[in-house]
């Protein structure tokens, strides 16, 4: 039981455990409630304060910033106020700079443009100077070839003239006359160890017309050509070819004892094959050329010089065996020695293999005799047991007669 005095009377009251504990709860019920609202005063006070603290400071800061704000504004107004400015005295320079740049260009463009019509009437001025220096070319040029072509026909008609007045010896003579001359004319210069003069040996019973004959500075021959020279008069009937006398000319090369023939021909005069220059008539005979006369020196210097370059080619090789003709005789008695070497190796070789097998023959006869004799030592040692197992009663088995013969004997 608990006691409980009364605050008010002072009457003391005694209560059970639960009474006291109700009224316990009661007691704190009631100053936990009052505790809360204090707490809640004190709590929407200090709310309220804060908020008008918050809201008063976020005043400050929001009138902070607008200030921020609107300096920075005017500073960005006076900038953009001045940058402003900057660009329309700018712009007013552009144009004006533009507008001078314009009128310097046209001025430019006109005094191109005046040069460029100076320029043009000055090149048709030249035009024409040059059509009308064009046209007395062209009239001189014409008049130049209307001459050259007048004095070639008197040309031709001179030499036909010529020709007509000459016999068929000496048209062929006349030809041979300018070969001739032409030759002498560079033989001090070009042809100073040349032979060149008229074929007049016969003997078998043909000849060429000239013959070409050239040495080197030690006197060695090197080249010689036989010349042939043909022409014909235009009033001739029957036109001979130039094949016609390739044979001949061989002949006369191969009997004169010359490497080249060549037939100076005027025969043909429409032939493109002939006019062209140099022919090689080596499918046909060997070493042979037909040529026009205006040919004759070029092919003799160029036979001559092919011929030259040959001939040092050889004496260079003759120069180079020479020098290595110690080693190719060393050479060939070196081969010598190693073929008799090798020959006489090869010959003992075979006797010694001979006499091997030989000795392998005698040993194979040898080892059949050994092995015929012991056959022999076994056929006697058979013999010899069979001799010693011999008996009178083995003779006598199955044969009566020669039983009772010996059994006479016994008894005697």
């Amino acid at each position: 039981m608990q006691e409980i005095k009364c605050p008010k009377c002072g009457e003391v009251f005694q209560v059970d455990e639960s009474g006291y504990s109700a009224i316990v709860k009661q007691v704190r019920d009631k100053e936990f409630s009052k505790e809360i609202q204090n707490r809640e005063a004190q709590f929407e006070s200090e709310k309220e304060s804060a908020i008008l603290l918050a809201k008063l400071e976020t005043e400050k800061m929001f009138n902070e910033k607008l200030n921020k704000k609107e300096n920075e504004l005017s500073e960005v107004e006076v900038k953009k106020d001045k940058e402003i400015a900057e660009l329309r005295n700018k712009l007013a320079t552009f144009d004006k700079d533009k507008e001078l740049e314009i009128n310097k260009l046209i001025t430019k463009l006109n005094t191109e443009l005046s040069e460029k019509d100076s320029h043009i009437a000055t090149l048709k001025g030249e035009k024409a100077l040059t059509e009308k220096e064009c046209q007395l070319k062209e009239q001189s040029l014409k008049e130049q070839y209307e001459e050259k072509l007048r004095f070639k026909e008197e040309e031709i008609a001179r030499y036909k003239d010529f020709k007509s007045k000459l016999s068929t010896k000496m048209v062929g003579e006349s030809l041979e006359q300018h070969c001739e001359i032409e030759f002498n004319q560079l033989r001090a210069t070009g042809f100073k160890n040349a032979y060149f003069e008229k074929d007049n040996d016969a003997k078998t019973g043909s000849k060429g017309d000239y013959i070409y004959r050239d040495k080197n500075a030690e006197g060695i021959e090197f080249i010689s050509i036989m010349f042939e020279m043909k022409n014909e008069m235009d009033t001739t009937s029957t036109k001979k070819k130039n094949e016609d006398f390739l044979k001949e000319l061989d002949k006369d090369r191969r009997e004169k004892n010359c490497e080249y023939a060549v037939l100076v021909s005027l025969l043909e005069p429409e032939s493109e094959l002939y006019n062209a220059g140099i022919v090689d008539m080596s499918h046909r005979y060997p070493k042979m050329y037909v040529i026009r006369p205006q040919f004759f020196i070029p092919i003799i210097t160029l036979l001559r010089n092919a011929a030259s370059n040959s001939l040092e080619y050889k004496h260079e090789l003759e120069i180079i065996k020479a020098q290595n003709v110690d080693v190719s005789n060393f050479e060939a008695e070196m081969n010598d020695f190693k073929d008799k070497f090798s020959r006489n190796f090869r010959l003992a070789s075979e006797k010694f293999q001979k006499a091997i097998e030989e000795i392998d023959k005698t040993i194979d006869h040898l080892q059949k005799t050994k092995e015929a004799l012991l056959s022999s030592e076994n056929n006697l040692r058979l013999a010899n047991s069979k001799a010693e197992d011999l008996s009178i009663k083995r003779l006598t088995k199955n044969n009566p007669t020669m039983a009772a013969k010996f059994e006479e004997l016994k008894d005697k």
